[in-house]
């Protein structure tokens, strides 16, 4: 006969226990619940309006999970969704799980509180960063289409962990496929301006006066930059954000022709996306 626990590791399992039994799947997708401690109220009781996606960044799928379930890790996210399409969740949406990190967008600097995180099973930029599986994106695709309907959230406030920590973080990164997410409603995508090889460029430390119109649309699209004319390390570092959500062809943080008519038109866009909703 095995000795019995410890007190503390008794405490540990009736605390998992407990887990458990409190966390229910909020989408009839999922196929495991694996509850995580890393959680918290949302701040000020708001109610989740963006859908923020990541990559675990890890080789190893089940170490990603244990490292979001870990106490000592403080790391969290509502969902992992595995590369052959399998779901597991790990916080319930109405708390606030521990994904965003040092983030913003829009004003806002508490993302985690006003935000539902999915971590995407992919190694990331350190270890190869292979494409993403169709069968992984059809069920982050159905995993965001039942949160926005749950939740009312509008396909622009479903962002990239590197729109929200530009100077941090390039997850999921310019291999995912928001093209094909788009066509299904959640998240904006404009086919983006051809590169061109002339026309100017601004680069980091420059100051002009279409650096400051630039800023000025990046922050109106809700990326936290400055309109100052001086292109420094957090405009340049937005820039590459944005070139690596819906510029993909070319990441470099360099304010071009290209990057500066593909904001706009994606400006245009959720203009006229919110305006047809608004009068539905």
């Amino acid at each position: 006969m095995a000795p019995p626990p410890s007190s503390a590791a008794a405490t540990d399992v009736s605390h998992m226990v407990a887990l458990v039994s409190e966390l229910r799947p909020d989408s009839s997708v999922v196929a495991e619940v694996r509850p995580s401690p890393n959680h918290s109220e949302r701040k000020n009781s708001v109610s989740p309006d963006m859908i923020v996606l990541h990559y675990t960044g890890m080789r190893d799928n089940e170490a990603a999970i244990r490292q979001l379930c870990a106490p000592t890790a403080e790391v969290s996210a509502h969902y992992v969704v595995l590369q052959d399409g399998y779901i597991l969740q790990l916080v319930a949406e109405a708390r606030r799980a521990w994904h965003a990190g040092v983030s913003s967008w829009a004003g806002d600097t508490d993302i985690n509180s006003c935000s539902i995180g999915i971590e995407i099973a992919n190694p990331g930029h350190d270890h190869s960063y292979p494409d993403f599986p169709k069968r992984q994106i059809a069920a982050v695709t159905a995993l965001c289409r039942s949160i926005m309907t749950r939740h009312h959230i509008t396909p622009d406030r479903v962002l990239a962990h590197s729109d929200v920590a530009p100077t941090r973080k390039q997850d999921p990164g310019e291999k995912f496929p928001w093209k094909v997410l788009a066509s299904s409603g959640i998240g904006l995508w404009v086919k983006s301006a051809p590169l061109q090889q002339n026309g100017p460029i601004f680069v980091l430390g420059e100051t002009n006066p279409t650096i400051e119109d630039m800023q000025r649309l990046l922050a109106k699209y809700g990326y936290q930059v400055n309109p100052t004319g001086y292109l420094d390390g957090t405009t340049r570092d937005a820039v590459a954000a944005f070139q690596r959500h819906f510029r993909p062809e070319r990441v470099d943080g360099v304010i071009d022709v290209s990057t500066i008519a593909t904001m706009k038109a994606l400006l245009a866009a959720r203009d006229e996306r919110l305006g047809t909703a608004a009068s539905t």
